[in-house]
């Protein structure tokens, strides 16, 4: 999944980048620049498939437009929070029930067999979850780790 390569690769660079520029491998900075990057890469898909974001809801969630665009924002605002040690903790809490309460969107969606990127109904299906639910897992405990000092 591309939002994974972004944020393996994004934290590999940073620390690399870091360790050359300021002689210190700053793991901490590098997680959260990396969440930033891949929640700015993940945020892109509310605006350029916002239909395909739509199906993935459940019917009984109103204002689905607007709650896509809302949690685009949303990721833009609190990935850029996690760079500022004030803002950090904060921004990884909102960020842990944002990815708790879009869960149940992503089993609706492979249920549903959305493809996103196209709006149809000819998706990868309930397999997709044994990669998407490992993955919001890894995204939890990464938060967890790097933003919130779990």
């Amino acid at each position: 999944m591309k939002v994974l390569l972004v944020l393996i690769i994004s934290f590999i660079l940073t620390a690399v980048i870091s360790r050359l520029f300021i002689d210190d491998w700053n793991i901490m900075l590098s997680g959260n620049v990396a969440m930033m990057l891949m929640l700015w890469f993940a945020s892109l898909g509310h605006f350029m498939f916002t239909k395909g974001m739509v199906m993935m809801m459940p019917p009984f969630i109103p204002f689905k437009v607007a709650l896509v665009y809302l949690t685009g924002v949303m990721e833009i605002i609190l990935g850029a929070l996690l760079i500022v040690n004030a803002t950090r903790h904060i921004a990884g809490i909102i960020l842990l029930v944002m990815f708790a309460v879009m869960l149940p969107a992503n089993i609706n969606a492979a249920i549903k067999h959305v493809d996103l990127e196209k709006a149809t109904y000819d998706g990868s299906g309930p397999g997709y979850l044994w990669f998407r639910i490992p993955l919001q897992l890894l995204f939890i405990a990464w938060i967890l780790y790097f933003s919130v000092g779990i």
